[in-house]
C-alpha cells in the first residue's frame, strides 16, 4: 500500500455528510481517520472509503469529542496510525427536539453545545498542537457551520446558538493558526440529502407558522465543495462557503 499524499480527520464520520466527504477525500488519495460515538457506522465508511480507490487508507476510531481525554485518544490514534494530519473537517452534530424555547431542558441545551461546539474546539486544540509540532509543518481545518450559523429555524435555539458560535471559532481559529501554517474555512451547508433531511419530503416548519416541503440538493456536491477547499496551498484559504439547495427558504423573507 502507497503512502498517501496528505492525511483527514473527520468527525461524524459514520453516516452523511462526513461518509461522503471521507469517501470524495479518499478518490484524492487522502488517508482517512474516520471519527464517531459508534463502531459499527464507522466500520461500514471504513469500508467504502477502502473500495472507492486501489490504496485508499481508513482507520475507524469511535470518539466522543465531547471528552477530552478521548479527543486525545482519537489523535494519538491519527498519529500512530498515519503519523501526521494534513486536515481536521469538524462536521459532527447533533440537534435537540423542535419544542418551544422554554420547553426546552438544560440537559437538553448542554447536550447540543457539548457536541457542536465544545467537541469543535477540543478537536481544532488537539490539530493545533499536532500541526505545529508536526515537519512540515501546518495544516487545515474545515468547520461545518451550517445554514444554521446565518439564519435559525424555528425552535432551534441551542443548534443555531452553537452553529453562529462555529463561525467565531473558525475566525478565530484562522487569526490563532498565522504564523503557524495553520489555516482554517467554514463550509454552510443548506438541505444536502442524507438520512438527516429525508423528512423535508413531507414538509418540515417554516417562519410563518406553516409546513412545507423543502427541496434538497445531492450530498456529492458538499463533498466536492470540501475536496476543493482542502486542496489549495496553504497560502490560500476559502474562508466561508455556503453551499445550498438553490430553491430553499434561506434567501429572502421568512
Amino acid at each position: 500500500m502507497g503512502t498517501p499524499a496528505k492525511v483527514a480527520l473527520i468527525t461524524g464520520a459514520g453516516s452523511g455528510i462526513g461518509r461522503a466527504v471521507a469517501v470524495a477525500l479518499a478518490r484524492e488519495a487522502y488517508a482517512l481517520v474516520l471519527a464517531g460515538r459508534r463502531r459499527e457506522p464507522l466500520e461500514t465508511a471504513a469500508d467504502e472509503v477502502r473500495k472507492s480507490g486501489s490504496e485508499a487508507q481508513a482507520v475507524a476510531v469511535p470518539t466522543d469529542i465531547a471528552d477530552p481525554a478521548s479527543v486525545r485518544d482519537l489523535f494519538a490514534a491519527a498519529v500512530r496510525h498515519c503519523g501526521r494530519l494534513d486536515l481536521l473537517f469538524n462536521n459532527a452534530g447533533q440537534n435537540a427536539p423542535g419544542v418551544p424555547l422554554e420547553d426546552l431542558t438544560p440537559q437538553q441545551w448542554q447536550a447540543v453545545v457539548d457536541t457542536n461546539l465544545t467537541g469543535a474546539f477540543l478537536c481544532t486544540q488537539e490539530a493545533f498542537r499536532l500541526m505545529k509540532a508536526q515537519r512540515p509543518r501546518g495544516g487545515r481545518i474545515i468547520n461545518n457551520g451550517s445554514i444554521s450559523a446565518h439564519s435559525p429555524r424555528p425552535n432551534s435555539a441551542p443548534y443555531t446558538a452553537t452553529k453562529h458560535a462555529i463561525t467565531g471559532l473558525t475566525k478565530a481559529t484562522s487569526l490563532d493558526g498565522r504564523g503557524h501554517d495553520i489555516v482554517c474555512g467554514q463550509i454552510d451547508i443548506g438541505n444536502a440529502a442524507t438520512p438527516m433531511t429525508e423528512r423535508m419530503a413531507g414538509g418540515v416548519p417554516q417562519a410563518d407558522g406553516s409546513l412545507r416541503p423543502e427541496p434538497t440538493m445531492d450530498v456529492e456536491h458538499v463533498a466536492r465543495a470540501v475536496v476543493y477547499m482542502a486542496g489549495l496551498p496553504l497560502d490560500a484559504n476559502v474562508q466561508f462557503m455556503t453551499v445550498m439547495a438553490t430553491e430553499m427558504p434561506f434567501i429572502g423573507r421568512g
